[in-house]
């Protein structure tokens, strides 16, 4: 029998910058909570996920509190969760700290959400996806606000997953 990491299965990566938190002069940064449309905004993103039907068998989250508060809002809102991992590296990442982070994934991992912030996640969303003219990777590159998320497919193991690797599926803003 193949071992799981040496097959080239479909993957899918949902790219999720956090919901819209409290202004940052009002407390240290780590520790900002979402705010009230934040809240809203999250339980939006994950009632969009649900529909989607996408379930994670891992979620990489931020330690920051509006992050996993992102992430709780969207469970609330009905997706399930196999595994949670709440990695600091995603805190202030950039493109290849983000990378570093998935290629960590277990090879048998199907589905991940990473949640996370600007500008890592949108321009981890940019560098991965191929398609550089479709109407969604366009409104991308211009803008990936608070909420905003990507999915993502592609067939290449979590730890070699490199640019221009994927394929941009949907890119959304929720709104509550």
């Amino acid at each position: 029998m193949a071992d799981p990491s040496d097959l080239l299965i479909d993957r899918t990566l949902v790219l999720l910058r956090h919901s819209k938190a409290v202004p940052p002069e009002t407390m240290p940064d780590l520790d900002r909570p979402l705010s009230d449309r934040g809240r809203a905004d999250a339980a939006a993103a994950g009632r969009y996920l649900v529909a989607q039907g996408i379930e994670p068998n891992l979620v990489l989250c931020s330690p920051s509190t509006r992050t996993r508060e992102t992430w709780e809002y969207a469970a609330e809102a009905g997706v399930i969760a196999t595994d949670i991992w709440y990695d600091r590296r995603i805190y202030s990442a950039g493109t290849d700290e983000l990378l570093d982070v998935l290629h960590d994934v277990p090879a048998e991992v199907r589905t991940v959400i990473l949640v996370g912030h600007g500008p890592g996640v949108p321009w981890l969303a940019d560098e991965l996806t191929l398609d550089g003219t479709s109407p969604q990777r366009v409104e991308l590159t211009k803008k990936y606000p608070t909420s905003g998320l990507a999915v993502l497919h592609h067939t290449t193991r979590w730890s070699d997953l490199a640019a221009d690797d994927a394929d941009l599926v949907d890119y959304v803003i929720p709104r509550g």
